[in-house]
């Protein structure tokens, strides 16, 4: 759980961290700067280029992470029709799309010990008003690695109260997502604690 880094070698693996948190920052930026379908058809096709020169296994991976964003999509595209808009949301399904890939492939091929070496020195300046720069690190760290799990574990426990009824799921599954989310926590507590804490 304190890792989601991609066990298929890829060329980006061997790059630093630091190049590429900072392309991804630049490229979320210039993704919410395009507001037309081609640019962002154009921004979404590269961003899969990027992905299938990791190989073939990682596109697969990094496709079954993005499974768990289509009830976003459909919210979106339903939103958007209902107020008119022709493409159905295609801009903001494609914005979004497009930038959680792009943080899928930097999170996939990056240590979380390199990211939080990376947020320490960016949290320094922080130290100042008595907030420990590593703490501070590490829970980001732990942020941006949870999310993709969390919306996984969504997802599953959706289709395993499918499977078992033919109600909708709605907040039913609000309950059993919190105790995974807890127990995850627990677990990874309990790995730091094993590692010596925060530091």
């Amino acid at each position: 759980m304190l890792t989601l880094t991609s066990p298929h070698d890829t060329w980006a693996h061997r790059l630093p961290a630091a190049p590429k948190m900072v392309a991804l920052a630049l490229w979320t930026v210039a993704l919410f700067s395009l507001n037309t379908l081609p640019p962002l058809l154009a921004a979404t096709t590269a961003t899969g280029a990027l992905i299938l020169s990791g190989g073939l296994p990682f596109a697969r991976t990094s496709a079954l992470m993005l499974r768990p964003l289509w009830p976003f999509v459909l919210i979106v595209a339903l939103w958007q029709g209902w107020l008119g808009d022709p493409t159905w949301g295609a801009a903001p399904i494609l914005r979004l799309i497009t930038a959680v890939a792009a943080a899928n492939f930097v999170t996939m091929t990056t240590r979380l010990s390199d990211m939080i070496t990376i947020l320490t020195t960016l949290a320094r300046p922080l130290a100042s008003l008595g907030l420990p720069p590593r703490r501070l690190a590490l829970a980001l760290a732990l942020v941006l690695r949870f999310i993709p799990v969390m919306l996984h574990q969504m997802q599953t426990i959706h289709t395993a109260f499918r499977a078992r009824s033919h109600r909708r799921p709605g907040w039913r599954v609000m309950v059993p997502t919190l105790l995974a989310a807890l127990d995850d926590a627990d677990h990874v507590a309990e790995a730091l604690r094993a590692r010596g804490g925060t530091g």
